[in-house]
């Protein structure tokens, strides 16, 4: 992630994709930060699907956390095991966007990384249930390799102070990933607070590494990425919803309790599209400062979206008594998470878009005002999901107004 205005040392023209995918082998420099029609590749939409194995097994371990009453400690581990997850997806795309040649050595090497994310996602419910992250440590350790070997061509293959800035990168990971094997190998269950400083160290590698130089990526393409993994992660929390209901509604025939969590959680997962897509954010990453800022801050993003659908099993076992947990925990399963969800999108989008207090002010007063929802009874997920529709129509509403107001009479 680096500041799209600065380029490496040495930038390939425009290369139309059907000339990249052609080649069996190419020369790994730069892509142009101006290249038109720039868009994900297949390869690209391949390695996201993968990944939603791993956020679905994340997803599940929560929810048997929570209705068995471990809340703090399964949170505790779904941030852990998303962090890998979303740090190795994030930086696939980071690296992608400036250095994707589409031929073959580099489909060989993503393909790798993909065996790494299914170790991974196999390894998550041994984390989860007993803190034993040597699997997942495994299939990260995968993804992280592969990775090392792509910034090493990219070294060889750039020169000056861009090749300084790839062969950064390769070292950088790499030490960090002697690290996670050196902390999750041995005993399987790290302290959290080790687990934090290599999570720390994992995210300082970027910047450091860009000091001098900066790499060429993409506004548009990582904007498009950044949107598809938000539809793939919403997607997900549909799905799991979904199953949770058509399996309490065939065991227990209790429609009347699961359609206002069915309808309030679709309303949700709308509105939550509804917001994240309403505004373009490709043109205010312009700067080092603001990708950095706004990569990073994707993390509480990604986490909250995938949360929603889990709260939403939560809530479907709650109403259909086969989750020991209060009526309070059950709602804010699915409130806190969509209240976090909204905040972090308004931070992260939709300020750079709005104009005077009333704009600004209504995302969040809606996360104020979905996270109120916990303490709203057994119908907190439907009045949840109507404050977030609520929400869609007030933004649509004073955009409108603005737009009519400032159009030429």
């Amino acid at each position: 992630m680096s500041d799209p205005t600065q380029q490496s040392s040495v930038a390939t023209p425009s290369v139309s994709p059907a000339a990249r995918a052609g080649a069996a082998v190419r020369r790994m420099t730069a892509r142009s930060k101006d290249e038109e029609h720039r868009a994900s590749t297949p390869l690209e939409a391949f390695f996201d699907l993968c990944f939603v194995v791993a956020v679905a097994q994340a997803g599940q371990r929560l929810v048997h956390e929570v209705v068995e009453g471990h809340a703090g400690h399964g949170i505790v581990g779904y941030l852990m095991i998303f962090f890998a997850i979303w740090w190795a997806w994030m930086n696939f795309s980071w690296f992608a966007s400036a250095y994707d040649t589409d031929d073959v050595p580099y489909r060989v090497t993503t393909l790798v990384q993909i065996v790494g994310v299914l170790v991974l996602a196999a390894g998550v419910p041994r984390a989860a249930a007993d803190g034993d992250f040597r699997l997942v440590a495994i299939g990260y350790a995968v993804m992280r390799l592969a990775l090392v070997t792509q910034w090493v061509r990219a070294g060889v293959a750039e020169s000056g102070a861009a090749r300084a800035t790839a062969f950064r990168y390769a070292v950088g990971v790499a030490v960090c990933q002697v690290g996670w094997m050196v902390l999750l190998l041995p005993l399987g269950a790290p302290p959290v607070w080790a687990f934090a400083v290599m999570a720390v160290a994992e995210v300082l590698v970027p910047p450091l590494a860009e000091l001098a130089t900066s790499t060429s990526w993409h506004p548009g393409h990582i904007a498009e990425r950044y949107g598809l993994f938000t539809i793939i992660v919403l997607g997900e929390s549909v799905s799991a919803a979904t199953v949770a209901v058509q399996s309490a509604a065939d065991e227990h025939r209790a429609l009347g309790l699961l359609v206002p969590i069915a309808a309030g959680g679709l309303l949700i997962v709308f509105s939550a599209w509804w917001i994240y897509f309403a505004t373009p954010i490709e043109e205010h990453l312009v700067s080092s400062r603001m990708a950095f800022l706004w990569g990073y801050g994707h993390f509480a993003v990604f986490t909250s979206a995938a949360a929603i659908g889990a709260g939403l099993e939560v809530a479907v076992e709650r109403a259909v008594d086969t989750a020991d947990v209060s009526a309070r925990t059950a709602a804010a399963a699915v409130a806190l998470p969509a209240a976090v969800f909204l905040f972090m999108v308004w931070l992260l989008h939709a300020r750079h878009h709005k104009r005077g207090a009333a704009e600004q002010a209504v995302l969040p007063i809606a996360a104020v005002a979905v996270a109120a929802c916990t303490f709203s009874g057994t119908h907190a997920v439907l009045w949840a999901g109507l404050v977030c529709a609520a929400t869609v129509a007030a933004g649509v509403w004073l955009d409108t107004h603005r737009r009519l107001a400032d159009a030429p009479e």
